[in-house]
């Protein structure tokens, strides 16, 4: 017998250690299925899940139940992106290594995860911080520094003065540290780089190749690496022999309004391009620069700064000199690090003319414009040449062509396509990541660590009350070794990676995460990739999405794989947000999911999480809606206990043409059910339609319930056919409340191992409706008719009415109006 009171947290137990011992979600290497993987972003191990986990692996979790039941074989892991900064500042606290704070924290919100009922591989966990994770990561550095993808040069980098490490640019956000916000500066260092740049035109192309990707995140990608047509032209310095500055331009069609060139302060040339009398400014206008950030300097809004040189370049184009001045809006690593000023035509130069008396030349005409009158703001649209020699009174497009096919005759320019994408730094000066495989010779210079010797272990030596230097510098048992090529005296690379490297093939890995030999196998990543649905937040749309695009091509080059691009599908989710805002524990708004979990069980934090909003929106937490959600399992909880000797899981699907109207109604309304979910999971992934869908179906049985007084076999079969589908489209949404009530119905095995219902696409048009009956034009009755009745029986079936008869109390209708198909209204005086 089912107990009246549902009692989540105890089903929840039962089913999860069941599922655990029969190990049902081991995931076979192949089989003859077609594949399905399944893939969440994997959690960093900060210590507790928040609602935005629960979210994320809630709707992949979904997912995969869904296609393990339409019979795909489902490949669904977990891991930790287990490297990283919280871990190595809680060290620094605690004087405890990170080993250990990470692990501890791993083995709790591995429990969490386990209590939410996630059918996750857990054969295939893997772990960053590992070694027999990290050997790999270093093993794929040393492939990318063969294939000449990994270098090390001396760089201005942004550096976070609070993390003391650098940063990526896609790492800086708004001028501040995407981690703890505080402002970032620049400063020189030596560091190693991966070359995404000779990917920048694969990976925008192949964007095409994406069409199950939002296309935000698309246009994020496409921007970022911001690729740009035009030319590179080359302005000789006056008094300098053989010395030119070049510079890329979409624009060389205005050539001939060049007013003066800009550097950025960080210029090579600029110290030799100074003259005495600017050398006192030009040196103090340096130093202001490098305390400013990138977004700073190139902010629209800022007023415009920048200092005279006394240096000059030649416009070969008309021999005009052309004096050189420095401004921090010109940044070193974007384009040349130069910029020829053309304040006729270009807002941002007309600024910078104006404020410092500049001359402003109009080059290109508005044909509108009649007049040499002087320009009140830059022209920035087409028009016709002027003032521009041999060139003029061609139209600018027409210009384009013509100046740069000049340029490149007479050995000044070039066509040229630019990408404002830059390549990848991944120097950290930190501890806690995986150290990059380099040895330091003053015989032999820079030599890779050899496979063999794998992984290069971080060291357990260290002081972790040292806060001004990279820990890992205070290991001499670490720094000092062997050469790889003469066994000579060497010193270690101290950089660690940056995290993003460790994530950025971790997908590959769960494919084969116990090889010893090798990275994978190529032939079972061949079988599984890409991953069918990805699952993460937006905001690693030029992080994480971008690196893992460059890793799997890479790979791919090298003959590792043979795919060209690691999701073939994306879903971003949106936040949870409590009273509108995103939940924090300074706005004191964060909703703890133990809490929920010992409230109501976590079938009802897994409802909530997709019955409020379609998953790529917000989602604002409701108090009241969890307890909706509860109310509503249990109230599906009563309703199996209602009809639990009335069932059969065995019973065959009746014909619909045995059955009265009201088994007919039942069975349409379960077809129903089942063509709308299935078509809200396949196309859209539109979960909170449906939990509402399941809703309807539930509101049917206990209406039909409410109808009928005794059960015949065929009515019987009816319901059974009802009960057993509606335990099926609700189990990838609650898996334990569904597996419970299988088992008590009868059910062999999980539920989840089960077969999806399918729907007759026949019984979905209803000849089974609903007609409201009014007297006097108040609805009175609701009867269920064939759609097909004529008026005439519609009249008499109306007047009929238990219901209309107590309002006639006796009296003969006036008038019976009845509209087919919808109402009968019955007219007394």
């Amino acid at each position: 017998m089912v107990d009246q009171v549902y009692k989540p947290q105890e089903i929840e137990k039962k089913w999860q250690t069941y599922w655990e011992e029969k190990d049902i979600y081991r995931t076979p290497d192949k089989n003859d299925k077609p594949k399905f993987y399944a893939l969440s972003m994997f959690p960093y191990p900060s210590g507790r899940l928040h609602m935005g986990h629960v979210r994320n692996y809630t709707i992949t979790d979904v997912i995969a139940r869904y296609k393990k039941m339409t019979g795909h074989n489902v490949l669904h892991p977990i891991g930790w992106d287990a490297f990283g900064l919280p871990a190595e500042n809680a060290a620094m606290k605690s004087k405890k290594p990170p080993a250990e704070w990470t692990l501890n924290n791993i083995d709790y919100m591995k429990q969490q995860l386990k209590t939410l009922g996630l059918s996750f591989d857990w054969n295939r966990e893997i772990c960053t911080c590992l070694p027999d994770y990290y050997k790999w990561t270093q093993w794929l550095f040393l492939e990318l520094y063969k294939a000449g993808l990994a270098y090390k040069k001396e760089a201005a980098v942004n550096w976070c003065p609070d993390c003391q490490t650098v940063l990526a640019n896609e790492q800086v956000e708004n001028g501040c540290c995407w981690r703890c916000s505080s402002e970032v500066t620049k400063k020189n260092l030596a560091q190693w780089f991966f070359k995404i740049t000779d990917y920048a035109e694969q990976l925008l192309k192949d964007l095409d190749k994406l069409p199950g990707w939002p296309e935000k995140v698309k246009i994020m990608q496409e921007n970022w690496i911001g690729k740009s047509t035009g030319s590179e032209l080359r302005f000789p310095v006056k008094g300098m022999k053989d010395i030119t500055i070049p510079v890329f331009t979409t624009r060389p069609d205005t050539v001939f309004g060049v007013t003066a060139m800009v550097l950025a302060p960080e210029y090579p040339l600029v110290p030799d391009l100074t003259t005495d009398e600017y050398r006192q400014s030009v040196e103090a206008y340096i130093e202001r620069s490098k305390k400013l950030s990138e977004i700073e300097r190139t902010s629209t809004e800022r007023d415009k700064t920048g200092v005279p040189t006394g240096g000059y370049v030649i416009n070969p184009f008309n021999n005009q000199e052309v004096p050189i001045w420095i401004a921090d809006y010109a940044l070193l690593d974007y384009g040349t690090g130069a910029v020829m000023m053309v304040p006729g035509h270009d807002t941002r130069d007309f600024e910078f003319a104006r404020k410092f008396n500049l001359p402003i030349i109009e080059v290109i005409r508005n044909p509108e414009k009649k007049d040499d009158s002087l320009l009140e703001e830059a022209y920035i649209e087409p028009g016709i040449m002027v003032n521009s020699g041999e060139f003029s009174g061609l139209p600018s497009e027409e210009g384009k062509t013509k100046v740069t096919q000049w340029a490149q005759e007479k050995a000044y320019g070039r066509k040229k396509v630019q990408y404002k994408l830059r390549d990848w730094l991944v120097s950290r000066q930190r501890y806690w990541g995986a150290p990059i495989p380099v040895v330091y010779c003053d015989t032999c210079g820079t030599q890779p660590v050899k496979d063999k010797d794998l992984p290069v272990l971080l060291p357990e030596d260290i002081d972790f009350s040292v806060t001004s230097d990279s820990l890992i510098k205070s290991s001499s048992s670490f720094i000092n070794t062997k050469c790889p090529k003469c066994g000579g005296k060497a010193t270690r690379e101290t950089d660690t990676m940056d995290t993003f490297v460790c994530s950025s093939w971790y997908y590959f890995r769960y494919i084969d995460p116990e090889n010893d030999e090798k990275i994978f196998d190529s032939n079972k990543v061949n079988y599984w990739m890409n991953v069918d649905q990805y699952v993460g937040g937006i905001e690693h749309a030029i992080l994480h999405l971008m690196y893992s695009r460059f890793f799997t091509k890479a790979l791919r080059d090298r003959g590792l794989i043979n795919a060209d691009e690691p999701f073939e599908n994306l879903l971003t989710q949106g936040m949870v947000l409590k009273d509108g805002a995103k939940m924090s524990k300074s706005k004191g708004n964060t909703v703890d999911p133990d809490d929920i979990f010992k409230r109501y069980g976590a079938d009802t934090a897994r409802l909530f999480i997709l019955s409020d909003s379609p998953p790529d929106r917000d989602l604002d937490w409701s108090d009241e809606g969890v307890e909706g959600c509860f109310k509503y399992l249990s109230r599906i909880w009563r309703l199996f206990g209602l009809v639990e000797d009335k069932i059969s899981l065995n019973v065959t699907e009746p014909d619909i043409n045995t059955l009265n109207d009201l088994e007919k109604n039942l069975l349409r309304e379960t077809h129903k059910a089942i063509f709308g979910i299935t078509k809200d999971i396949e196309q859209e992934f539109q979960f909170n339609t449906v939990v509402s869908k399941t809703r309807e179906l539930v509101n049917a049985i206990y209406a039909y319930l409410n109808n009928k007084k005794d059960f015949s076999e065929t009515d019987k079969k009816a319901l059974s056919f009802a009960m057993r589908n509606l335990i099926k489209l609700l189990a990838p949404l609650v898996p334990h409340l569904a597996d419970e009530l299988w088992a008590i119905a009868g059910g062999e095995d999980s539920i989840h191992l089960s077969k999806w219902p399918e729907y007759n696409k026949e019984l979905l048009i209803a000849d089974v409706i609903e007609i409201v009956v009014q007297v006097n034009g108040k609805v009175r009755d609701k009867l269920q008719l064939s759609s097909d009745l004529p008026r005439e029986e519609l009249e008499k079936k109306a007047l009929e009415s238990d219901k209309v008869k107590k309002f006639l109390n006796g009296k003969q209708p006036v008038k019976v109006i009845v509209v087919p198909n919808k109402l009968v209204n019955v007219v007394v005086k």
